[in-house]
């Protein structure tokens, strides 16, 4: 597949994934009209590149969705000065955006595979990649004016949330059920409360189920 073929799959995604699904911001349209997403994805995968699926990685992982990570970044507003940490980066594709719409950008990963598939993709990007576990962020770069939980979660850790500077927002898709949400929350002077907008496919990421209570 060509150079040319890629381009005129990002434009398709831009036309019928984006813009009809209320990814409105026009820094986050051009920004993943631009990232290559093909780097980000298995060789025997690459036909599915910009499809509006969750494209496998190995090791139980996927590539979230372009209208997820879309709708998650242009909820946000970045305006250029952001310092930004990616929970659950992967292999790289949503730090590789949010790296054109913000100042910094850490990206967590704790797969070692795919934490070296990250670094190798966003390389000349200016993104660092990190490795810890995911539901324990990433505090020695703290505090963040953005973060994005690239995938669905049951809760917000509390580890994630004291990253947050004050005014800061986060994005992830809760899982409500069973059905991801994808949702944004603010931290002001120390609380965070979260809403929902809409609901998406969305990769469920490891570590961050709720506390089982017992019952009779």
């Amino acid at each position: 597949m060509t150079e040319h073929n890629f381009e005129h799959m990002r434009r398709a995604m831009v036309a019928s994934q984006l813009r009809t699904t209320g990814v409105n911001d026009p820094r986050v349209v051009a920004a993943m009209g631009a990232v290559p997403r093909e780097r980000f994805v298995p060789e025997q995968y690459v036909s599915a590149a910009y499809t509006d699926f969750l494209v496998p990685l190995g090791h139980g992982r996927e590539l979230n969705s372009p209208m997820a990570i879309g709708r998650m970044l242009s909820e946000s507003r970045l305006q250029g000065h952001e310092h930004v940490l990616v929970v659950g980066a992967a292999s790289g594709y949503s730090a590789a955006v949010a790296a054109r719409l913000a100042k910094s950008v850490v990206a967590l990963e704790e797969q070692p595979d795919l934490a070296a598939w990250a670094r190798d993709a966003l390389g000349g990007t200016g993104v660092e990649v990190v490795e810890g576990p995911l539901n324990q962020g990433w505090a020695a770069s703290a505090p963040y004016d953005f973060i994005l939980i690239d995938g669905a979660i049951e809760e917000v850790p509390q580890a994630i949330i004291d990253q947050m500077a004050d005014g800061g927002e986060l994005a992830a898709a809760i899982l409500d059920s069973g059905v991801p949400r994808l949702s944004v929350g603010r931290a002001v002077r120390g609380n965070f409360g979260s809403a929902a907008y809409t609901d998406s496919a969305a990769p469920v990421l490891p570590g961050f189920a709720k506390p089982r209570t017992f019952s009779f």
